[in-house]
């Protein structure tokens, strides 16, 4: 017997969408006042596992965002609730995962090398 929800969680999709949007927005803005302050802290020598701190509430944000957007687009598609959650907590966990090791390793790498190092049209 097959089962197909009544109602489509549409509304689940879109608070997930914005979900992530807001959170994405929120990250960008902390982010933009953390490199703007590093010329300031150098002389303090702050850690850059301190200003990941500050980034990590956003960031969950946008987990939690991009998991119910994706096991509700799974959910549109017939995939029963259960197995939905089951692909997408996976995927979007794994992604964010890989996402925040990268965010780290490129604000270490920044606070070491500096803003000129990502340059990639220089060849010096």
């Amino acid at each position: 017997m097959y089962y197909f929800p009544l109602q489509p969680p549409y509304f689940l999709l879109l608070v997930g969408f914005l979900t992530a949007l807001t959170s994405g927005l929120a990250l960008s803005g902390t982010l933009k006042v953390i490199v703007q302050n590093w010329p300031s802290e150098r002389a303090e020598k702050t850690q850059p596992r301190s200003s990941l701190k500050q980034l990590l509430v956003p960031f969950i944000g946008i987990t939690g965002g991009t998991c119910l957007f994706l096991s509700s687009g799974l959910e549109i598609f017939g995939f029963p609730s259960m197995l939905a959650l089951g692909v997408g907590l996976p995927i979007s966990l794994f992604t964010c995962l890989l996402v925040w090791l990268q965010l780290g390793s490129m604000m270490t790498f920044i606070e070491r090398e500096g803003m000129q190092s990502l340059d990639l049209d220089s060849f010096s």
